[in-house]
C-alpha cells in the first residue's frame, strides 16, 4: 500500500470514529440563527475557586453560590474532603445543596491518569475513582480531568494518553460520573483545543468530552473559531472568566484572570457558538484574582454572575 492510499485510509477512518463518537459538529459552521438564540438556556454555575482566597469553608461557598442566584455549583474535591475531615456527612452536604435549589454540574479534581509512569497512573485511577464516588454521593454527574503531571515536560503520545482517557472514561461508567477532558494552556501537551479533541475522539467512548476554558484557550493558543467544530455530544460545560490585554498570552497567569466583560476576551463570538452547539450548556465562572479574594464574597459572586449574563444577553439580544 503506497503512502496516499495509506493517508486516504487514515483520514477515512479518523472521520468515521471522529463522527460516530459525536465529538465534532456536522451541521455545518453557519452562524446561529434567532430561533438559536431564542433557545439558549445556559445553567449559570459557580466554581468555588473565585472566592477560595476568603477562606469561608465548603458549605458557605454553596451557600453563597445560592444566595447570589446560581443554578449550579462546581466544588473542588479537595474542599470535599477538607469538609469530611471536619466530621461533615455527604448525605448531609447533598441534602443541603438540593434544599438550596442547587446542582452540582461538576467537580475539579486532579488525579494523574494521564501520566506515563504505570504505578503512578494507576494510583492515580485509584484517586478518580475515590473522587468520582465522593461526588457522586452528593449528585455530582461530571468531574475536570486535566493532564495533572504531564504538564512540564512534552512529547506525551496523544494515542497513549486516549487509550489513559478510555480507561477513565470507563471507571466513570462504573461511578456515574463523566470525567472531561480540560484543556490546560500552560501545559505542553495539552495545551491546545485540538490536542483535547484528539484525545477525546480517539478514546472510542461514546461519553468523551472535552471541558474549554476561555482563559486556557486564550493561554495555549488555539483560535476561538475551533469551538465551532465541537458538538452537544462532546462539550456540556466551560469555564467562564475574561483576562487583559496586559501581561501578555506568554507570561498571563490564573491570578490575572478578571470577571467577563472586563478584559478582551471575544465573549460575544464565543458565547453565539456556543449557544448553537449547545443551547443547554453549563457556563461555570471560574477565577483565581486575589483582588476579588479580597472582597465581599458574596459580592464577588453576585458579580460574577450579572456580569457573565450581560455579555450573553449582549451576545445573543
Amino acid at each position: 500500500m503506497n503512502e496516499q492510499t495509506s493517508r486516504r485510509k487514515f483520514i477515512g477512518t479518523l472521520t468515521g470514529a471522529t463522527l460516530s463518537a459525536g465529538i465534532l459538529n456536522t451541521t455545518g459552521c453557519a452562524k446561529p440563527g434567532n430561533k438559536i438564540m431564542s433557545s439558549a438556556n445556559f445553567k449559570y454555575c459557580f466554581n468555588t475557586s473565585t472566592i477560595r482566597g476568603q477562606e469561608l469553608g465548603l458549605v458557605k461557598e454553596i451557600e453563597i453560590a445560592a444566595k447570589a442566584g446560581y443554578n449550579a455549583i462546581e466544588p473542588w474535591i479537595r474542599s470535599i474532603r477538607a469538609f469530611l475531615d471536619e466530621g461533615g456527612s455527604l448525605k448531609d452536604l447533598n441534602k443541603r445543596i438540593q434544599d438550596l435549589g442547587l446542582t452540582v454540574e461538576s467537580a475539579i479534581g486532579f488525579a494523574e491518569w494521564i501520566v506515563d509512569d504505570p504505578v503512578a497512573r494507576a494510583k492515580g485511577l485509584e484517586e478518580a475513582k475515590s473522587d468520582m464516588d465522593i461526588l457522586s454521593q452528593i449528585g455530582g454527574i461530571r468531574i475536570a480531568a486535566p493532564p495533572k503531571g504531564a504538564t512540564k515536560e512534552a512529547g506525551l503520545d496523544l494515542l497513549a494518553a486516549a487509550e489513559r482517557y478510555r480507561a477513565l472514561l470507563e471507571l466513570g461508567d462504573k461511578m456515574g460520573v463523566v470525567p472531561m477532558v480540560e484543556v490546560w494552556g500552560f501545559s505542553k501537551n495539552l495545551h491546545r483545543l485540538g490536542q483535547a479533541v484528539f484525545v477525546a475522539i480517539e478514546s472510542g467512548h461514546p461519553k468523551a468530552c472535552v471541558l474549554p476554558d476561555v482563559y486556557h484557550l486564550y493561554k495555549g493558543g488555539s483560535d476561538f473559531t475551533g469551538l465551532q467544530m465541537l458538538s452537544k455530544n462532546s462539550v456540556h460545560a466551560i469555564h467562564i472568566n475574561d483576562y487583559p490585554a496586559d501581561p501578555p498570552w506568554e507570561t498571563i497567569g490564573d491570578k490575572d484572570r478578571v470577571y467577563p466583560g472586563d478584559g478582551i476576551a471575544p465573549l460575544g463570538e464565543i458565547f453565539r457558538t456556543l449557544a448553537k452547539l449547545n443551547p443547554d450548556m453549563v457556563f461555570s465562572l471560574e477565577l483565581f484574582n486575589p483582588n476579588y479574594w479580597e472582597q465581599d464574597a458574596l459580592e464577588v459572586a453576585k458579580t460574577g454572575l450579572a456580569k457573565m449574563k450581560e455579555q450573553v444577553a449582549a451576545a445573543l439580544g
